[in-house]
Parts: C-alpha cells; sequence; structure tokens
C-alpha cells in the first residue's frame, strides 16, 4: 500500500501557542509504524512571512534533506504572507496583517492530484482543518483512497474525523516526539 503524508506545517508548529516542539523524525517513526511500512512520500507546506529572510531555512534544508543523510526527504512546498487591510470595529482604526493564504488550497490540491495520479493508497493528512473535506471525500469516495487524519484534540474538525479510517491525535504522542527528548517508541 503506497502512503503519502501530508504536514499542515503551520498546524502543528503553531497550535498551542508553539509551545509543543514536534521532532518530525518521531512523528514519521510513530506513524510509520502504525502504518507498518515506510511512507514513501511525504509533504510539508507553510507560508512564511518573507521568502528570503525566513530564519527557519536550515529547518527546511532538514526536511528536504535525504534519510541517509539524517533528514525527512519531504517535498517543502513554502508560501509568503499576504498581508490583509482591516478597520478595527470599535474605534475604526485601520491597519494590516500578515495572514497565511494559499496553503490550505494546495494541500487540497495536491491531496486530489496525488490520489488521480493514483501514486497513494493511503493519504496521512497531519493538519485539522475542515477546509479539506471536500477533497478528501472526493479521494475516498470516487477514487477509494484510504484516509487518516493527524491532529490535535478539540482543533480537529468533526468532518475530518468521520472520513477517517484511522485518527492520530498527536495529543497522544505527545510525550513520544517532543523535540528533543528521548524516544519512548
Amino acid at each position: 500500500m503506497k502512503t503519502v503524508w501530508i504536514v499542515d506545517g503551520a498546524y502543528v508548529n503553531y497550535f498551542k501557542g508553539g509551545k509543543v516542539k514536534v521532532d518530525y523524525l518521531k512523528l514519521k517513526a510513530v506513524l510509520e509504524a502504525k502504518n507498518n511500512r515506510p511512507i514513501d512520500k511525504s509533504y510539508y507546506f507553510i507560508a512564511v512571512p518573507n521568502l528570503q529572510y525566513d530564519g527557519s531555512n536550515e529547518f527546511y534544508r532538514f526536511l528536504e534533506r535525504s534519510t541517509s543523510n539524517g533528514g525527512l526527504n519531504m517535498e517543502v512546498k513554502i508560501y509568503q504572507f499576504k498581508n490583509t487591510n482591516n478597520t478595527c470595529p470599535s474605534c475604526k482604526h485601520k491597519f494590516s496583517r500578515p495572514v497565511q493564504k494559499g496553503v490550505d488550497v494546495g494541500i487540497a490540491t495536491l491531496i486530489i492530484k496525488l490520489a488521480s495520479e493514483g501514486c497513494y493508497d493511503r493519504l496521512i493528512l497531519t493538519a485539522g482543518d475542515g477546509d479539506f473535506y471536500d477533497a478528501i471525500l472526493y479521494v475516498k469516495s470516487s477514487l477509494q483512497k484510504d484516509f487518516w487524519v493527524n491532529g490535535y484534540e478539540g482543533s480537529l474538525s468533526d468532518g475530518l474525523s468521520r472520513l477517517a479510517t484511522e485518527k492520530i491525535l498527536l495529543d497522544d504522542l505527545t510525550p513520544q516526539i517532543l523535540l528533543n527528548s528521548p524516544s519512548n517508541s
């Protein structure tokens, strides 16, 4: 069974105020153990404020590095934040703030594209956003793909939970997947 793993990096990295630091090598190992086989291909999606000067570039290089060189061999898809213009409802002050744009559409498109091309039999999605519901419903019902969801309890959409044949909560894995902690697997 060919397995693809797709990660919404902002969901994993910034949920719970960024206080939980996930070791992606450990998370991948846990997912592969539950999958009873290696993950064939993996993708990491993220939006950053500035593509040229983002301080996490070393992290992205680690994700992309081959497994034989200590990396994860993930394909990294980086989008740039967009500024939105807003007005405070109480004081009418105008301000702009950066927001993540394009990541969810990129993930949903990749889910459908890879399924249509027969690149996977099982999708493991590390995300919690209900925006992926229609894409997942399509690949499950029309293309007969298996779907597992991997997310935080309390932020995992009910729709994704219902569609998943396996739900793997990051909360339950936290002791095993923390960055700079001994592996308990």
